[in-house]
């Protein structure tokens, strides 16, 4: 983000938000997946990813996750972490997105979305604040308002977080209880 005006719209774009999405594979993970000797997929989240998703959430800020892939592991952690819409399974991801914003009755301009890869571009190019991890796709980097210096599972979430609290200026005030 070296240019202050792209820096400026992602800004002003993340202020407006009210519904913050979240791709898994790649964003909340590190993208690789361990399959164990029966065949289970594992995965691993970052907790500093998960805290921020928590105080996004304490700030009025909903949470959603849209996944390609099925997991029962990303469901637990989607209900550990009070994720309100977790859609799994989706191959339609523009069409998960409509539905998402029909239940909710929000508008694409007030859900940002963060995505790592192709099949995220529906969303991306809808969404009213876009962005990408640092290690996403070349296509998907330049299609979004805001990449990420951290790479996915590497605090790639809490880094989108917290930029969205700072530019609806609620960051100090998520610190609050904790610095007193």
């Amino acid at each position: 983000m070296a240019n202050p005006d792209d820096l400026l719209l992602a800004t002003t774009r993340a202020a407006a938000i009210r519904l913050m999405i979240f791709d898994v594979d790649g964003v909340l993970t590190d993208g690789a997946l361990h399959y164990g000797p029966s065949g289970e997929s594992l995965k691993v989240f970052n907790v500093l990813d998960g805290q921020g998703i928590k105080l996004l959430q304490q700030s009025g800020v909903a949470t959603a996750i849209i996944s390609a892939r099925q997991s029962t592991m990303l469901a637990r952690r989607a209900a550990d972490l009070g994720i309100g819409h977790l859609e799994q399974g989706v191959h339609d991801k523009r069409a998960a997105f409509e539905q998402l914003l029909a239940r909710t009755g929000l508008t694409a301009e007030q859900c940002g979305f963060i995505g790592d890869d192709i099949i995220d571009l529906p969303i991306l190019m809808r969404a009213g604040f876009a962005a990408s991890v640092t290690n996403a796709h070349a296509e998907v980097r330049a299609r979004v308002h805001y990449v990420t210096e951290a790479p996915g599972g590497h605090g790639a979430a809490r880094e989108i977080c917290d930029f969205i609290l700072r530019a609806q200026g609620n960051y100090e005030a998520a610190l609050a209880s904790y610095l007193s």
